[in-house]
């Protein structure tokens, strides 16, 4: 496995850890829709969260979160859309990131971003 996919994996095992001990329900991860993805998909409470999670080694192009791009908003919403419709979902729903930094020999750090979107805000 390349460095660039054991981080990432690493990010989300952290990411689904911390959505455990928060007591939610995952109800999947790495939902994949043709060519789009969900990186994990929980319940809080009676709302239906659609998380993203960022992983980086090194904050020098930024911190993970801004990697999160109107772009890539968009294509997090087709995803969800299409969760929605599987599942026969109608009721709240939220947008979350949880950025995570790996600082070389240090703890991780971990930032979660509760309601940190809404697809069409930033264009």
């Amino acid at each position: 496995m390349t460095k660039h996919l054991e981080t990432g994996k690493q990010g989300e095992q952290l990411a689904r850890a911390r959505i455990e001990r928060l007591g939610w329900k995952l109800l999947a991860e790495n939902w994949r829709h043709g060519h789009l993805e969900l990186d994990l998909v929980a319940m809080d409470g009676d709302v239906l969260v659609f998380i993203e999670v960022k992983t980086r080694t090194s904050i020098y192009y930024g911190h993970p979160e801004t990697f999160v791009t109107p772009a890539k908003q968009r294509k997090l919403w087709q995803a969800a859309e299409a969760f929605m419709i599987e599942i026969g979902h109608s009721w709240e729903i939220r947008f979350d990131i949880i950025a995570i930094y790996l600082p070389p020999q240090s703890s991780p750090v971990i930032k979660h971003f509760h309601d940190a979107f809404w697809p069409g805000w930033n264009e």
